[in-house]
């Protein structure tokens, strides 16, 4: 059997009743894994301990670090790391994340995270595909 590399992403969230299992379900319903991160400091250290992770899904009105600190410091570690920032309308502080999503629109968050690791997504449909027909 096929071990499939499934991408991994970073959540930053804050702390927020509901908020944060959202986002992580709507990443894990792509087949997708999520590391889990409650604030800019915890994010940091995660980005040091998991620095193969396929991209960071930021929220925009992080609390101890600003949003845009974080995307900085990612950004000095991982250059090439894709940040994605989910923020309110009308955000504009940040301005090293490589994409920037006006509200929480999980089919836009989807597609841009498959666009990321386009290779893997594909493995996984297909192997979805494969397990349905039985």
């Amino acid at each position: 059997m096929l071990s499939m590399n499934r991408p991994c992403f970073l959540v930053i969230d804050r702390e927020f009743p509901g908020s944060i299992s959202t986002r992580k379900l709507v990443i894990e319903t792509a087949k997708f894994n999520v590391l889990t991160a409650y604030s800019g400091k915890e994010a940091m250290e995660m980005i040091a301990r998991f620095p193969a992770v396929s991209g960071v899904v930021l929220d925009g009105g992080l609390e101890d670090i600003t949003c845009d600190q974080v995307a900085h410091q990612i950004k000095l570690l991982q250059p090439k790391l894709p940040v994605v920032v989910i923020a309110a309308p009308g955000f504009k502080g940040c301005p090293e994340a490589d994409y920037l999503l006006e509200s929480f629109d999980p089919a836009k968050l989807l597609e841009i995270l498959r666009g990321i690791k386009p290779d893997a997504s594909a493995e996984i449909e297909k192997r979805d595909e494969e397990l349905s027909r039985g």
